[in-house]
């Protein structure tokens, strides 16, 4: 995957990421991009350990897997901010 689709995926999974998971994270659109290529890594490390596969482009299933990781990095950052 060249950068342009990173950027494009970290951002669309960032912004599902945040719109289901509503609360108050600091920054912008670049930190929700960051937050997504994040995700997308997280997710697509923990998908290829289950058997699920790994982030392969911009399809239904690479956009799934990046959500899902930019869920688990947001409720992680949250616990980190509690303490």
């Amino acid at each position: 995957m060249g950068i342009l689709t990173w950027i494009i995926l970290g951002l669309v999974a960032g912004l599902i990421a945040k719109f289901v998971m509503p609360g108050k994270d600091p920054g912008g659109l670049i930190v929700t991009i960051i937050v997504g290529i994040a995700g997308a890594v997280i997710g697509g490390f923990i998908a290829s350990a289950v058997g699920f596969g790994a982030v392969s482009g911009f399809n239904i299933r690479s956009i799934i897997i990046a959500v899902v990781g930019a869920f688990v990095l947001l409720f992680a950052l949250r616990m980190l901010k509690k303490s």
